[in-house]
């Protein structure tokens, strides 16, 4: 398993935004991205640096790897 990077909550939306999500709303400091194909909704944090547990639990749910991030961004 490749290492984790250190990102923010903004960078990881941008990230994700060009695999298909797109942001639908955000509450707080909470954005939810939705994927309509096949469908998902994601919650991502605004912090400025992701935990790293927060950032694996995210990127599994959208079914990215580390190394795929890596490349998006």
């Amino acid at each position: 398993m490749s290492k984790l990077p250190v990102v923010s909550g903004r960078e990881l939306v941008r990230a994700l935004a060009k695999v298909g999500f797109q942001l639908d709303r955000q509450k707080g400091s909470h954005m939810m991205l939705y994927r309509s194909n096949p469908p998902m909704t994601i919650s991502v944090p605004d912090h400025g640096e992701l935990d790293r547990g927060t950032l694996r639990a995210i990127l599994r749910q959208a079914d990215v790897s580390p190394t795929d991030l890596a490349a998006l961004r």
